[in-house]
């Protein structure tokens, strides 16, 4: 019903910049209901909260060890999920997923419906 396709990931010296896309496809991606997620794991490390967005009124939640670096958004019109990420740390370095779900706290609690495939994000000192 709904898919998730990632892109943006790369590899980026520390300091840099990226910006990460998320397309949503499907049946169901009309729904003003969503929260867009973005989620992140390191090797070794759980899966962690990043940042989300509320899909109809554009409202924000980021991770502290992202804010004032990392910025979430969204063009309902592309139907497209953005985080953008400067300043970037080699502790940034994880595969990062955007997901959606029809709860808010769903998707802060990470726990949310739908999951892209995931995409590398990779920052050399």
């Amino acid at each position: 019903q709904v898919q998730l396709v990632e892109s943006g990931g790369g590899l980026v010296q520390a300091g840099g910049s990226l910006r990460l896309s998320c397309e949503l496809i499907g049946s169901r991606t009309s729904s003003p209901m969503y929260t867009m997620g973005w989620f992140r794991q390191a090797p070794g490390k759980e899966r962690e909260f990043v940042a989300a967005v509320l899909w109809a009124g554009g409202g924000t939640n980021y991770a502290d060890s992202v804010k004032g670096r990392f910025t979430i958004s969204r063009d309902i019109t592309k139907k497209t999920g953005y985080l953008q990420m400067n300043s970037l740390k080699p502790e940034d370095q994880a595969i990062y997923y955007c997901a959606v779900d029809e709860s808010y706290h769903s998707v802060i609690g990470g726990t949310p419906r739908y999951w892209g495939q995931g995409t590398q994000v990779t920052v050399s000192s």
